[in-house]
């Protein structure tokens, strides 16, 4: 039988906050103990009754192991000043706790609960902090209920505060009833975290919640981890029945009371049958019968007059166009839909000057990151945004502003970057189109496909019915610039040049992964910030790994690099959460698509929306609002709330995958092998082609030669090409 143990708090000694393992001292009476358990966060002053027993640790003596705990208020005015000023209430330190202790008694904690206006009374508290300190309160209270409700089902402290944040005092109640919907309703709760609380609540193996919601998983995952849009019906009965441990009768009847539901949706793609989520299925629908609308509009039959216009353009500038280039700027303005596609360069900033100015200018420019926008003004001369920005993201809804109520007020839009771009961002983008809009795709689709779900600019190439140009031949040379001929001849099958003097790629060749490591901290920190001349290394030297592990992966190099550039130092404030340490000045990444957070610029302006792949700086922390402010390339200043910290990552080190869309001075990559799956051609291609100025490779010969030969692709099952084709032969 387990005994109960109660405490006040003295101190909590260490926590993880991604398990809630913790280590904290409470005294009962005279006796000080040691108290470790998986436990919701407890501070200075609080009393809590621990279930469990006492063990004794070979190094650190006798403890008594927790296996769960209840928690109660401080009753003393000592402990609930020493509560209020532990930290965990936002805006209270310790001055301020006492205040409010000194000013209420022992009825404090009722006050902030109950009457949370009153605390305007404490002198420097006004309505605006008195505000937050109520929500904060409330806030902590529901989650360490939610959280003691739910320690002995694994639930991690950080995700217990997101589920009591949804629910709020529902939070018992909708789990006992069915806690698989906690895969539909929390952002970050899988199915296989809702299945561990239903089994040990004692849902049966067989019930209905849990076959349907795992079969819904299935597609979800992957369309969230593998960029799929559907599955063959054979894959998506086969993986869940390995996941739900069910036989194949079951599976088949469940998926077929789903596709008559309308919840699943079934279809053939390339004679295959395909079982797609209806939401995903419909989207990639919507594309294809928005895009040949557009295509079938014809924009200009004076070919003689566009050609001596692009006589004149060439003329103007000393250049001359290739056919293919002429034909991509002609067939872009006598179509109402066009792709322009191609690695480095290939001219594709040239046509869309010539393009530009063939329109006067009257075109909106777009691409899908603030970097890549920002590239794309520099280029063109013309502001270019963020597809967020364009189509006016925000608002109470969430929602972008234009649409087909408030389309975009533009003949052309020209958007670059087309590989990022997902279905969902895709279908918004044409949805702001009114009728008649010239829309002119940019891309290089020989990179990696989009983050998010679909394969939109392979689709459409590989259906044949959008107009489209393949630009192959190389003219941007940047004197002989190796990384351009190097980027072509890796996507060809050959081996790149490197280590030529005066030339813009190099190999630095390290036989072992952790001596690798060193050399790029090395080269990062001394060696290229003195060859390139600048100041701000951390801003013009990126590093890129293809692997998230290993010595030579994203977060190891993360680490190493932070220490480098960042390292502590007293006065310079910091937060731990998860598995990183956060300081003021560290660069960081917002890993996630927010489309609620809220942020300013210095000049005052206000919106909505931080994005996967934004790229900032914090500039702050305040540890008492519990807050880290980050300072975005864009001028956006974003503060997250602690809990919110899951969505930035530090970013000296970033994936291929997640570089996509920007371009950086220098990129500084390991070579030192990995999964086969990761290590592939279009990913090191992918990897070169964001460097501007310099390349370097840290590592083997071996390895290069690997990804060079490794053209494996991983097959992204989608849609879109056959409703393209689907489309437009209804019109024919």
């Amino acid at each position: 039988m387990p005994q109960e143990l109660q405490l006040t708090i003295e101190e909590t000694v260490f926590r993880n906050e991604e398990n809630g393992y913790s280590v904290l001292t409470g005294r009962n009476g005279r006796e000080e103990v040691t108290v470790v358990g998986i436990l919701p966060p407890l501070a200075p002053g609080e009393q809590a009754v621990f279930e469990g027993g006492y063990i004794s640790h070979p190094q650190y003596g006798k403890q008594w192991k927790a296996t769960s705990c209840r928690i109660q208020k401080p009753d003393t005015m000592l402990g609930m000043e020493r509560f209020l000023g532990s930290g965990l209430i936002r805006g209270v330190g310790p001055a301020t706790a006492r205040l409010i202790v000194n000013h209420f008694g022992t009825r404090a904690l009722d006050i902030i609960g109950d009457e949370p206006g009153r605390l305007t009374e404490v002198t420097g508290i006004g309505q605006k902090k008195a505000a937050m300190i109520a929500a904060s309160y409330q806030e902590q209270y529901a989650v360490r209920e939610a959280m003691v409700y739910l320690q002995s089902y694994g639930i991690t402290p950080r995700m217990a505060m997101k589920i009591s944040k949804y629910y709020g005092n529902r939070t018992q109640t909708v789990l006992r009833e069915n806690p698989y919907k906690l895969v539909d309703d929390i952002e970050g709760i899988g199915f296989k975290t809702a299945d561990t609380i239903a089994l040990s609540m004692g849902i049966p193996t067989d019930s209905d919640f849990r076959l349907r919601c795992g079969i819904k998983y299935v597609l979800t995952d992957a369309s969230a981890d593998q960029g799929h849009t559907c599955l063959p019906k054979d894959a998506l009965i086969e993986r869940a029945c390995q996941l739900l441990k069910a036989d194949t009768g079951l599976i088949e009847h469940h998926m077929f009371q789903l596709l008559l539901e309308k919840e699943l949706t079934g279809s053939a793609v390339d004679g295959e049958d395909m079982i797609f989520l209806s939401r995903i299925y419909f989207t990639e629908a919507e594309i294809a019968r928005r895009l040949v609308s557009l295509r079938g509009e014809q924009k200009c039959d004076q070919r003689a007059a566009l050609e001596l216009k692009i006589t004149s353009f060439e003329n103007a500038n000393r250049i001359t166009f290739s056919d293919n280039q002429r034909r991509a700027v002609l067939e872009a303005l006598e179509n109402g839909l066009m792709i322009i596609t191609g690695g480095p360069g290939t001219g594709k900033t040239t046509i869309i000057n010539c393009i530009l100015t063939l329109l006067s200018g009257e075109a909106m420019l777009a691409a899908p990151t603030g970097r890549a926008a920002k590239r794309m003004s520099e280029a063109t001369g013309h502001e270019a945004k963020t597809l967020h920005r364009l189509l006016e993201f925000g608002g109470d809804d969430g929602m972008f502003a234009r649409n087909e109520e408030s389309p975009l007020d533009t003949s052309c839009v020209i958007v670059d970057e087309m590989s990022m771009v997902d279905i969902y961002l895709m279908r918004f983008l044409l949805r702001a189109l009114k009728p008649g809009t010239r829309l002119i795709l940019v891309g290089d689709a020989d990179q990696l496909p989009s983050v998010g779900p679909g394969n939109v600019l392979g689709d459409m190439l590989q259906s044949g019915v959008i107009p489209s140009v393949r630009l192959t031949d190389i003219f941007r040379q940047q004197e002989e610039s190796l990384i351009v001929t190097n980027a072509h001849a890796i996507n060809e099958g050959k081996m790149p040049e490197y280590n030529q003097k005066g030339k813009d790629f190099f190999l630095e060749r390290r036989p072992y992964s952790s001596d690798a490591a060193k050399t790029i901290v090395d080269l990062c920190r001394q060696r290229l910030p003195a060859f390139m001349n600048t100041g701000a290394p951390v801003r013009d030297i990126q590093v890129l790994s293809p692997t998230k592990k290993g010595d030579c992966g994203v977060g190891a190099l993360n680490i190493l690099l932070q220490e480098a550039f960042n390292p502590p130092a007293k006065g310079k404030k910091e937060v731990s959460w998860g598995n990183n340490i956060y300081r003021v000045g560290d660069k960081v990444m917002h890993i996630k698509n927010n489309y609620q957070i809220g942020w300013t610029t210095l000049t005052g302006n206000e919106g909505l929306g931080a994005f996967n792949g934004d790229i900032g700086y914090i500039r702050g922390i305040n540890t008492e609002d519990q807050t880290v402010t980050v300072l975005y390339d864009d001028e956006r200043i974003v503060e997250y709330e602690y809990s919110r910290l899951e969505e930035l990552e530090l970013a000296y080190c970033m994936s291929v995958h997640k570089s996509q869309g920007s371009e950086f001075p220098c990129v500084v990559m390991p070579v030192v092998g990995g999964p086969k799956m990761l290590l592939t051609r279009n990913l090191f291609y992918t990897a070169l082609t964001r460097a501007r100025k310099l390349v370097v490779l840290v590592g083997r010969e071996d390895c290069i030669a690997e990804m060079v030969n490794n053209n494996y692709i991983q097959k992204r099952y989608t849609a879109l090409r056959e409703r393209l084709a689907d489309f437009a032969n209804m019109e024919s």
